[in-house]
């Protein structure tokens, strides 16, 4: 089932069952979806849309740092409770094990062999592994690759 159907019948079991959180991260997300439909002036694909939801957990995420570190456990757990709704939608993560094994294959595909390299690289990267794995982590691993 595509994506954007999914996100739909989501959105329709979180409202039947009266699950707020649920609901409110669905709706946010489809305003998302909407958002960037209208700026590219057509439909979304499905890797598009996959970005879109990236987008929003990516945003979670740092959220959930800030609250955290700003004392504030109660909104932290809230983003907690969106995120893994967003995860939800997401392919399976990637450990960092895995993403280290990918990079570094991407690493000699590219014979990339210092740190200037490291641009060619989260290009492939990012390409390949979208979705997939966190871009920080990503770059994290190369550095540390290319630099030793």
């Amino acid at each position: 089932m595509p994506l954007s159907q999914q996100l739909d019948q989501a959105l329709k079991t979180a409202l039947k069952n009266q699950q707020p959180v649920a609901a409110s991260t669905l709706r946010m997300l489809k305003s998302g979806i909407h958002y960037r439909e209208v700026e590219l002036k057509r439909s979304l694909s499905e890797d598009e849309l996959l970005a879109v939801v990236a987008t929003q957990a990516k945003q979670r995420r740092e959220a959930i740092g800030e609250y955290t570190k700003a004392g504030r456990p109660e909104l932290a757990k809230k983003e907690e409770e969106e995120l893994s709704i967003l995860l939800s939608f997401l392919p399976q993560q990637l450990s960092s094990a895995e993403c280290e094994v990918e990079v570094s294959g991407i690493i000699a595909e590219l014979g990339a062999s210092g740190p200037k390299d490291l641009g060619r690289v989260m290009k492939a990267a990012m390409a390949r592994l979208a979705g997939r794995a966190d871009g920080k982590v990503i770059q994290e691993i190369a550095r540390q690759r290319l630099s030793s």
